[in-house]
C-alpha cells in the first residue's frame, strides 16, 4: 500500500560520478515515491529508486530551465501531498549553490516533514579527483568557494576580494564570466598564478585544461572547454602530481612561444 504521509528528503547526489553518493542517500532513494532530479545529478543514480517511483526532471541550465524555481518548489509540495515521500535529488551538495534551503523552507511552510542528506560537493571533490589539494601546508591555508554568476546574472563581487588573497579560489558556474574573472586577477598582478579548469569533473566526459591566469583563456579555446566546469586558481594547482603532465605541456608551449 502506498504510504502517502507527506515527507520530503533533500538529497545531494555528489559531483557526477554515480559512485560518489552516500549510503544514506541511496537508502532514501530506495524509499521514494517520487524523485525530482536536476541537470547535475547523474541519471544512473535514479536506478536506486523503486521502479514504481515517479521520476520528474526539473533541471536548470544556463538559458534552459525546465521549470522556474517557484514551480519546482510547488512541484515538491504538490507531489508530497499527493504521493507521500518525495526525494529532491540535487547535484553536489544541495546547500552549496543549490538553493536547497529555499526548497526546504517552502516545504516546511506547509508543515511537511523534511530531511536533508548532504552530498559530496564538486567544490572539493572535482579538484581532489585531479590531485589538487585545495588546502596544503605551506602552500594554501584556506580556500574560497564562489559562484561565478549571481542570481541576477552578474559576476560575484566576492571574486575581486578573493583575487587579493593568497587562498585557493574555486569558482563554480563561472565559465561564461571567465574573461572578467581573469581580468580581476591580472589587476592584482597574478598573471603567473596557476589555473586549472575541469569540465564534467569525476565523469567519463571529463576534460582538463591547465595554465596560468595570463594563458588560460587561450587554453580554454584550444581544448574547447565549456560548462559545466570548475575553475581552480592557486599555487596548489602546481602541486598536483596528476596534473604535472598538463602543466609541463603548458610550460613547453610557453618556451616555444
Amino acid at each position: 500500500m502506498l504510504n502517502i504521509k507527506p515527507k520530503i528528503t533533500l538529497v545531494g547526489a555528489g559531483p557526477g560520478d554515480p559512485d560518489l553518493i552516500t549510503l544514506k542517500a541511496v537508502k532514501a532513494l530506495g524509499e521514494a515515491n517520487v524523485v525530482l532530479y536536476d541537470a547535475l545529478a547523474n541519471e544512473e543514480i535514479l536506478d536506486y529508486a523503486p521502479k514504481t517511483a515517479i521520476r520528474i526532471f526539473v533541471g536548470k541550465r544556463l538559458g534552459n530551465h525546465a521549470y522556474t524555481q517557484d514551480q519546482i518548489n510547488q512541484l515538491i509540495v504538490d507531489n508530497a501531498l499527493t504521493y507521500g515521500h518525495v526525494v529532491r535529488l540535487k547535484g553536489g551538495d544541495p546547500f552549496i549553490f543549490g538553493r536547497g534551503s529555499e526548497e526546504i523552507e517552502f516545504a516546511e511552510s506547509f508543515g511537511i516533514e523534511t530531511t536533508v542528506i548532504p552530498g559530496i560537493s564538486s567544490v572539493v571533490a572535482v579538484p581532489a579527483s585531479q590531485g589538487i589539494s585545495i588546502t596544503k601546508r605551506g602552500v594554501s591555508e584556506s580556500f574560497w568557494a564562489i559562484t561565478g554568476t549571481t542570481s541576477d546574472r552578474k559576476l560575484s563581487s566576492d571574486i575581486a576580494l578573493s583575487a587579493k588573497s593568497s587562498a585557493t579560489v574555486v569558482i563554480l558556474m563561472g565559465m561564461h564570466k571567465l574573461p572578467q574573472i581573469i581580468d580581476l586577477f591580472q589587476k592584482e598582478n597574478k598573471g603567473n598564478l596557476p589555473v586549472a579548469i575541469i569540465q564534467n569533473g569525476t565523469t567519463s566526459e571529463e576534460k582538463v585544461g591547465v595554465g596560468t591566469v595570463d594563458s588560460i583563456l587561450n587554453i580554454v579555446k584550444e581544448k574547447e572547454l565549456g560548462s559545466p566546469a570548475i575553475i581552480v586558481l592557486g599555487e596548489v594547482v602546481r602541486e598536483s602530481n596528476k596534473l604535472k603532465g598538463f602543466y609541463e605541456e603548458f610550460l613547453s608551449k610557453e618556451i616555444v612561444r
